[in-house]
């Protein structure tokens, strides 16, 4: 398993070319590797199932297990076999571009939220946003404490 920061790179480095459909199979294995590093770092196997035609679906059911916060990234999960699923069988559409770039961001939000839950566990309980990292001894919403 890549590192996770390869990860982010790896996202970043997806482009249409050769085709758009190589790159939305990038996305969705770079998706899914986020997501194995949470189940490892759980000390479990990534699983191999499949949930609605999808290893990513059923690779987050398995990190939800015993944790409703890490819920928060479900609909990313889906809007991700979504957007593949578009490029897949929409390969002629005019915004197929526009798609996997779509699908390109949903996957770096994901990495996003995986990576910052790794580092504050109870990301995600009241909803995705990143606050506890955002935040820091020094900084409130952006405004400097008092010292």
């Amino acid at each position: 398993m890549r590192p996770l920061n390869d990860i982010e790179t790896a996202i970043a480095a997806v482009v249409p070319e050769p085709s758009p459909q190589a790159g939305a199979d990038a996305l969705l294995r770079l998706s899914e590797e986020v997501i194995e590093h949470w189940i490892v770092a759980r000390e479990e196997e990534p699983t191999s199932d499949k949930r609605e035609g999808f290893r990513l679906l059923a690779l987050h059911r398995q990190g939800a297990k015993g944790d409703p916060s890490f819920n928060a990234c479900r609909e990313t999960c889906r809007e991700i076999a979504y957007h593949y699923n578009l490029v897949h069988m929409q390969p002629g559409h005019t915004e197929i571009t526009n798609r996997l770039e779509m699908m390109k961001m949903i996957s770096s939000h994901l990495y996003l939220f995986i990576s910052g839950k790794m580092q504050v566990a109870e990301l995600g309980e009241f909803c995705c946003s990143a606050k506890p990292i955002r935040t820091s001894t020094e900084f409130d919403y952006g405004t400097p404490k008092e010292a």
